[in-house]
């Protein structure tokens, strides 16, 4: 690659600037399973593109936009992080698909449950279970990029926690069984709010945190990716699916048939198995508990 990297700087959702970084460019492309030939091609063209105080998030819709051309199924793992955005507005598919990537790990995943409370009853997104352990997890998702969870929200999650708890031990002490508290989301967490959940033994979860086990890391190595990260077909009709509540490339894969019901046309119902295959072939699992 003889293009030399430009020496300028970029603006991040957050508003902060930043030195460009090519090397950033390159680990997610190589993430997405795209060959160096491949990479090498990309980031050659990228640098001709970018320009100084260009936002970050244009810079991966640009290098997204030259992936695609060159590789579908690699553009697809590529935009991850955006195809996790496109599980909104109402944040319920988020919730499924989390829930999902708990049951492919051998955890009973329901959502939208009702646990009573020592004070009150308690809504909780996702009751996990497994290995005598019931894993109470709230999950907010962010529409936006740079969005934090600050120390707020673990703050209200643990005292959420506490009353199941309280209850929750009241009524199985003589069943050896516990429950874990856990506070999952699509963006990232402030420092603070880190701190106070190491502290209290709140689990987290966010799209770049625990390292090794954060959400990305869990989706990329298990293969696991949303409906939302297909190329081959439109928002409208990733849409159709998501109200059908089909999540997983890897439903689609496996029930071609999901397709022809939610009324995509039969030419495009083949392009879209053919990358959902593709896609959802796993990797080394990462375990999540």
């Amino acid at each position: 690659m003889g293009t030399k990297q430009p020496s300028i700087l970029v603006t991040k959702a957050s508003g902060v600037t930043v030195p460009f970084s090519a090397e950033k460019i390159r680990q997610s492309l190589k993430r997405s399973g795209a060959r160096p030939e491949v990479i090498d091609t990309v980031l050659d063209e990228l640098y001709q593109q970018v320009y100084p105080n260009m936002p970050t998030r244009m810079i991966y819709k640009t290098a997204y936009g030259l992936l695609k051309k060159l590789s579908k199924p690699s553009a697809g793992r590529y935009q991850l992080k955006q195809a996790i955005f496109e599980l909104g507005p109402s944040g319920f598919p988020f919730e499924q698909y989390v829930a999902e990537l708990f049951r492919q790990e051998g955890f009973t995943a329901t959502t939208n449950q009702i646990l009573e409370g020592h004070c009150v009853k308690h809504e909780v997104d996702i009751l996990a279970v497994k290995n005598n352990i019931t894993n109470i997890m709230e999950c907010k998702y962010h529409q936006q990029r740079g969005t934090f969870c600050d120390v707020k929200i673990p703050l209200y999650v643990e005292s959420r926690f506490r009353d199941i708890e309280r209850q929750w031990k009241s009524t199985h002490e003589k069943k050896q069984q516990h429950c874990e508290a856990w506070l999952i989301t699509n963006t990232r967490f402030s420092t603070d709010a880190v701190q106070y959940a190491q502290c209290m033994g709140l689990h987290l979860m966010s799209w770049d945190f625990p390292a090794g086990k954060s959400l990305k890391d869990i989706i990329d190595k298990a293969g696991l990716y949303p409906v939302t990260c297909l190329t081959t077909l439109s928002r409208s009709e990733k849409c159709r699916l998501l109200e059908r509540g089909i999540i997983l490339c890897k439903t689609l894969a496996e029930h071609a048939s999901y397709l022809e019901e939610a009324g995509i046309a039969a030419p495009r119902r083949d392009l879209a198995i053919a990358e959902a295959q593709h896609l959802c072939q796993e990797l080394t699992k990462p375990e999540m508990a």
